[in-house]
């Protein structure tokens, strides 16, 4: 049994839409996906019923912009109730944010002698409902001036490089309850890749376990070289946590990332399931 548990489709920053995800898993040799768009279920339905088409289990999932001590980290949530309230008015902000540091993303660009207008990041972003620096950088990737989607973060889009400008995001803390008021299970996204460790201390993972319910960590992940998956993997299991493996595929702007990369594992994939029926929660 094949499990990717994250992937991206055109409703965020992937390339495919819901229903050609659904399909390239199938023809990989997947059984499982979950799509996990960014703070955004937009895409989930259609998901959904590609999977029941086609043959291939589809759990709804999302990725959720978070802030620890400053750092941006990412939180996965599986099976959450796509229409409460409490989360929908928090991702609505994050999508908002997205959106408003956009004019001045522009502004530092055409300082640095690139001139890139809304109309070509909307057009970029093909309508998607969360739109965000993937789309610049694709701006970029087009007009030649970066080859691909890492050099145009590592060039100017990162924090700290000249066109970053910081946007609102959930304290991880209450992302994670929030995943749980919608009746999901919460799981930390490549916790130590992009520079993770330095806040997402073991410590700190024990603290998120203890006192909000933390469920899980992903740990099998290409921003994760083989030694920190296996210290991640030892860390889950001594703090009972379900461990995860996935390609976080994004189609065509990611070749390096090609969907089934990385898979979970029958045993954590039943444990995820149980844990989000024993919630409530869609599985």
């Amino acid at each position: 049994m094949r499990i990717d548990l994250h992937t991206h489709s055109r409703v965020s920053d992937g390339t495919d839409t819901p229903t050609m995800l659904v399909m390239k898993a199938f023809q990989a040799g997947l059984d499982v996906i979950a799509l996990t768009d960014h703070d955004t279920f937009d895409g989930v339905p259609e998901a959904l019923e590609a999977g029941k088409r086609i043959g291939l289990k589809v759990v709804p999932g999302i990725e959720i912009s978070c802030k620890l001590e400053g750092k941006t980290i990412h939180l996965l949530g599986y099976g959450c109730d796509l229409w409460n309230r409490a989360l929908n008015e928090e991702l609505a902000k994050v999508r908002v944010g997205r959106t408003q540091r956009l004019p001045e993303m522009c502004e530092r660009l055409r300082t640095l002698g690139i001139d890139i207008s809304l109309e070509e990041l909307m057009e970029s972003a093909q309508g998607a409902p969360s739109i965000g620096r993937p789309h610049v950088a694709d701006a970029l990737v087009a007009k030649g001036i970066v080859a691909d989607r890492q050099e145009a973060f590592d060039r100017f889009l990162a924090s700290g490089r000249p066109a970053y400008v910081p946007r609102y995001s959930i304290a991880l803390e209450r992302a994670i309850d929030l995943v749980h008021e919608a009746k999901g299970v919460a799981v930390l996204a490549h916790p130590w890749g992009r520079g993770g460790k330095e806040v997402l201390t073991a410590p700190v993972i024990e603290r998120l376990v203890r006192a909000h319910g933390l469920e899980g960590i992903e740990t099998d992940h290409q921003e994760h070289d083989r030694d920190t998956r296996l210290l991640l993997f030892e860390l889950g299991a001594r703090l009972g946590l379900l461990r995860t493996g996935s390609s976080d595929y994004h189609g065509a702007k990611r070749p390096d990332r090609p969907i089934g990369a990385y898979t979970t594992r029958k045993s954590a994939y039943l444990e995820l399931l149980s844990r989000i029926r024993a919630r409530g929660g869609s599985a």
